[in-house]
């Protein structure tokens, strides 16, 4: 199939699910599309045992030509940063900037050990040896949390804003602190390369300061561009050459995509919006950039429940992912309650911190991304189950019942 028919695919599919999960489930949209295109894919798998194959065999066809690393991290992702971006105040997030950025880094950072270590223990108790790297590659995987799960579940969970601003402002970053730290741990898992700790920590610097610092000239040039412009049209257009020229420019130029995206969204959104931009263009713009973020975050979360067809999953690689779920939140309330704690002496923090932000650590489509991505081998198989449960149950589980854990702390 070609790509025009791929994309009119999913798009219908999207458009199917969503209705009938308005009518008759009633769970948030992109939760309801996901379990829904589990449900169905479930029910192709299980059609070859009733003599229609060819069906099952048509949706591999058109899964296979799907490549879901790409699609994302070099395509949706772009697109829905910049719109979760847009909308962040940075006085709030300035406010919450040392936790937010503890979080994104030394969080990251520690939680990619913690998870590498359990994970290492597990894997060897249940019988499933595999190179320590692995386990770290998982752990560097895993341990950022999603921004598209993340920003869609805070819009429907009455929470503080204080937590809000560092929940919102830790799944922006983190996630391009994980790439990077995952993209290093790939260099060192194979291929013959060496790479010292001083060339990983200069990948690591290039990676995010370079980033950051392409984020803040491309949002520069846009915003004079915005400037010197009245007209919504070509001002949601400037906007829309800012994401995906400057998402390509990054990638090119080996620096982070997700970090300049994000810091060009900030900028845009708040400066932009408050010195470049009338009262009818944020209006436009702001209609425009939420579409794309709830079309796209649903066509998202309807690939995550499709990919079900093509994990490899078997009994013990089943339960190695069960496990990890609580491998994965332990290392997450860890990792948050030493961020939380090393800053305790410095600034107060409302009750429940720990325990909110653990919970509402969501995994989503950038993980399983990252989880296809690894070369073709035993280690990637048991690792694509373990991610694909875990973040499952973090968008269906953790996702549908942050409002209630919310609630008992802030009754």
């Amino acid at each position: 199939m070609g790509l025009f028919e791929i994309a009119a695919v999913l798009i219908v599919l999207t458009a199917l699910f969503s209705y009938v999960n308005y009518r008759t489930i009633g769970l948030p949209t992109t939760i309801g599309v996901m379990v829904i295109s589990m449900l169905v894919s479930l029910g192709i798998a299980g059609m070859g045992m009733f003599g229609l194959g060819a069906v099952q065999r048509q949706s591999a066809e058109i899964l296979g030509g799907i490549d879901f690393n790409k699609a994302l991290l070099h395509g949706m992702l772009s697109f829905l940063l910049f719109a979760g971006a847009l909308h962040i105040k940075l006085e709030e997030l300035s406010g919450q900037k040392w936790v937010v950025a503890l979080l994104a880094t030394a969080g990251v950072m520690a939680s990619t050990f913690l998870v590498g270590g359990f994970s290492w223990l597990l894997l060897k108790v249940l019988g499933i040896p595999i190179p320590f790297i692995y386990c770290l590659l998982f752990g560097a995987l895993i341990s950022p949390t999603d921004p598209v799960a993340v920003l869609g579940i805070l819009k429907t969970v009455g929470i503080p804003k204080s937590l809000e601003i560092k929940i919102a402002g830790e799944s922006l970053f983190n996630d391009g602190i994980g790439v990077v730290v995952f993209v290093i741990l790939l260099e060192l898992s194979g291929g013959g390369v060496d790479v010292t700790v001083r060339q990983a920590f200069s990948l690591f610097l290039t990676e995010t300061v370079g980033g950051a610092a392409l984020g803040l000239l491309f949002g520069f040039l846009a915003y004079r561009m915005l400037k010197g412009v009245n007209n919504y049209q070509v001002e949601v257009i400037i906007t829309l050459a800012l994401v995906m020229g400057g998402y390509t420019l990054a990638d090119r130029l080996h620096t982070s995509g997700p970090i300049a995206i994000v810091v060009a969204g900030l900028l845009i959104g708040n400066r932009g919006r408050a010195f470049a931009m009338s009262d009818l263009t944020r209006e436009h713009l702001d209609a425009f950039w939420e579409l794309v973020d709830g079309i796209l975050t649903a066509v998202l979360f309807l690939l995550i429940g499709l990919e079900i067809q093509v994990i490899p999953f078997n009994r013990a690689y089943v339960i190695a992912g069960i496990a990890g779920i609580g491998v994965t939140l332990l290392a997450r309330w860890i990792s948050v309650g030493l961020t939380v704690g090393a800053l305790r002496p410095f600034r107060r923090f409302s009750p429940g911190t720990v325990r909110i932000l653990t919970w509402a650590g969501l995994r989503g489509g950038i993980s399983v991304a990252l989880a296809l991505s690894l070369p073709v081998g035993p280690q990637r198989d048991v690792i694509l189950v373990m991610t694909y449960i875990t973040v499952v149950f973090s968008i269906i589980v953790q996702g549908l019942s942050l409002g209630k854990v919310v609630k008992r702390i802030y009754p």
